[in-house]
This record gives structure tokens, sequence and C-alpha cells, in this order.
């Protein structure tokens, strides 16, 4: 049993395997366009296949650097607030010494 296949359930899905486009019989001859080649139409359809495949990789190396140079942003806000602490443990030891040799000069 040969069925012919519909738009909606075609035969196959693998483009090579299907038939050319031909214009209808009830057409008068030269009126649209020629009958259509199928053999850029089918560079062009795996040419998009593949980009389409590639989209979520794309995507996925995208959100990975936006993550690294959000990582990168707070490790250089974690240095800055880590180098202003330890500058005033730095000024409070400062002071504490010159305290100290203030008491030690007095006496």
């Amino acid at each position: 049993m040969t069925a012919t296949g519909t738009i909606d359930r075609p035969i196959t899905h693998n483009p090579q395997k299907q038939a050319p486009m031909t214009s209808s019989t009830n057409e008068p001859m030269g009126s649209a366009t020629p009958d259509v080649t199928t053999l850029g139409a089918h560079a062009s359809r795996q040419n998009r296949t593949r980009e389409m495949q590639l989209i979520p990789e794309a995507l996925a190396r995208a959100h990975m650097h936006e993550r690294l140079r959000q990582a990168d942003e707070q490790r250089q806000g974690a240095r800055l607030i880590t180098a202003r602490r330890m500058q005033r443990r730095a000024e409070r030891a400062s002071l504490r010494a010159r305290r100290a040799l203030a008491m030690a000069v007095m006496q």
C-alpha cells in the first residue's frame, strides 16, 4: 500500500527523500515561478539546523561569561573590604603605639 503524505503527516521528514515541488496542472505554463530546486534549500536548511543546535551552547557560554564577570566583581569588592578593614586595624595599632610612646616619655 502506497499512502501519500499530507502536510501534517509527511511520508518522511528527510528533505533528500521528499519529492521535489512541482507546479500544479491547473496553472497556466509560465504563470508563477518555475519548479523549485532543492539544492540550495537543503544546504540552507542544514546550516539553519546547525545554527539552531548551537544556540543553547552560545547562550550557556554567554551565561557563564556573565557569571565569571560577576564573580570577579565580587572578588574585587571583597578585596577592597578586606584592605579597608586591615587599614583601620593598622591605624588603631599605630594610635596605641603612639599612646604607649607618649606614656613612656611622660614618665
